[in-house]
């Protein structure tokens, strides 16, 4: 492996080892630090956070009307590689995985019972209030920073034939710097925000399979705990990473959703199926109503308001835009042939009402529970409360081992497309790196995922994300821009060579 050639992949690796090495000899300054960073950042660029995503929704529904929808993501005799629904498994299992499964009963269930949006807690309009803000947080603005992200890199990868990094969608906008020192400092920015992106959703994995064996089987929840299952979690998704996309991925990819339908419809069927469908149409037309004042909502005047604001929507929009790299390659890799609607019509909005669905039955089911004072779920911690929630419905055990099962393969999945895209971010944007690559790439994510649990829990991961996804955010709205010039270019030669035809006829 030459440095020349690997000069991502080198630098990346030793930038994150010192930070490992700081994790492990100095925990907790590594906890303050980035404790700090984080607070630094939610209260001075909060704005900043809920504008910059509304952007990316603005621009991806502009995509979806404009004529250059009808562009193809790839050469025009470019055919998917993929079925549609196995295309749609393997976006979803990569965009949303394990989060959704953690926080699927957990966040309707705070927003309503613990801390409110709305300061509604434990009303019948808190329970709306609850569903509306968790579609926010989880539907079309986490999806349009996914979507920007897929969208250029699949454009610029399959339309124009460049390599697949972040610093080739940035070559209409700012030239042949991309080639040089610019356009690797931008790669380097990509890899560390992708990093730490996966590190945390692998983290809410460990802290959440141990979370389910410590309610089952009383099993400790200790950082012991969760070092075994990462390591076990590890040669698992190794193993399926060396067998490659078209296999590994794809393979787990479906099986996450055969397991998701399961157990969704078994809560489904079994809970208040009626109130259930109601809520979610209820909640829809709200979410829909107040879509645009909760893209702003930033509560200059309310303190409260403004730290539940800080803890949830900023500490998403951050989770999705560091999760932006690695979720966006993988899309481009998995898309090509797509036109640019069929692209955002499915990636916006078909992943989203799937996730809607999901909180409704798992959410609503656990907050009908709390407000008919049938249980408290909500006195369980945020990684045992799907499993307290199971535990009022007939075969409990079963469906908590399914649970189990569905998360430990949605950490493998996540873990398996991490290492892929890594790979590829880091080796020059090679459509299929190396074993040997995916292998480090593999055994670093969990080292990170380890160190930073040790140094300072789920919040010393979540710190990390959101001061990763700062500079990253600016790098994505240079792609926006650049995507638009490109497809606008485009379409205005596509336009002046029909005119030369038409005259000579």
């Amino acid at each position: 492996m030459k440095f020349k050639n690997y000069l991502v992949f080198n630098v990346s690796v030793i930038i994150l080892l010192l930070l490992v090495l700081v994790g492990v000899f100095a925990p907790e300054t590594l906890e303050q630090t980035s404790a700090n960073a984080q607070s630094f950042i939610t209260d001075s660029f909060g704005w900043y956070y809920l504008m910059v995503v509304t952007f990316f929704v603005i621009i991806c529904l502009y995509l979806l009307i404009s004529p250059v929808g009808k562009i193809k993501l790839g050469k025009q005799e470019d055919k998917p590689e993929f079925s549609r629904l196995v295309w749609l498994a393997m976006l979803f299992s990569a965009g949303m995985g394990i989060g959704l499964v953690f926080y699927g009963t957990a966040e309707p269930l705070s927003h309503y019972a613990i801390s409110s949006p709305t300061n509604e807690i434990g009303t019948d309009q808190g329970m709306r209030d609850a569903m509306r803000f968790t579609y926010f947080h989880w539907g079309i603005h986490a999806w349009a920073v996914y979507g920007i992200v897929a969208l250029s890199l699949a454009y610029t990868t399959f339309r124009k034939g460049r390599n697949s990094l972040i610093s080739s969608t940035l070559k209409p906008l700012l030239g042949d710097s991309m080639d040089g020192r610019l356009g690797r400092i931008i790669d380097i920015i990509a890899v560390f925000a992708t990093v730490t992106g996966i590190a945390t959703t692998l983290g809410f994995g460990a802290v959440q399979i141990n979370g389910g064996l410590s309610f089952l089987y009383g099993i400790p929840s200790s950082f012991l705990t969760q070092f075994i299952i990462i390591i076990i979690v590890t040669v698992l998704f190794l193993l399926s990473a060396i067998s490659g996309l078209g296999k590994g991925i794809k393979i787990l990819s479906n099986a996450n959703m055969i397991l998701a339908f399961i157990l969704f419809l078994f809560v489904f069927i079994l809970g208040n199926t009626v109130f259930i469908l109601n809520l979610f149409t209820d909640t829809i037309g709200t979410y829909l109503q107040n879509l645009i004042r909760m893209s702003f909502r930033i509560a200059p005047l309310n303190g409260e308001n403004r730290q539940w604001i800080d803890a949830w929507t900023i500490f998403y929009w951050a989770w999705w835009i560091a999760w932006s790299p690695f979720v966006g390659i993988f899309i481009a890799r998995i898309s090509k042939g797509r036109t640019i609607r069929e692209f955002v019509t499915y990636v916006l909005f078909i992943p989203s009402l799937i996730g809607f669905l999901w909180f409704t039955v798992f959410g609503g089911n656990a907050m009908l529970i709390e407000h008919k004072g049938l249980g408290s779920i909500s006195t369980f911690a945020t990684e045992e409360t799907l499993f307290a929630l199971l535990e009022h419905y007939p075969l409990s055990s079963v469906l908590s081992i399914l649970a189990i099962v569905l998360i430990g393969v949605f950490f493998i999945t996540s873990a398996d497309s991490g290492t892929f895209v890594l790979g590829m971010l880091s080796a020059n944007g090679i459509q299929n790196p190396s074993n040997r690559i995916k292998i480090i790439w593999g055994l670093l994510l969990t080292t990170i995922s380890l160190v930073l649990l040790y140094s300072g829990g789920l919040q010393a991961l979540q710190n990390m994300m959101i001061i990763a996804a700062l500079p990253f955010s600016v790098i994505m709205i240079l792609m926006t821009v650049s995507l638009l010039k490109e497809v606008h270019h485009e379409k205005a030669e596509y336009e002046s060579k029909w005119k030369k035809k038409k005259g000579s006829i």
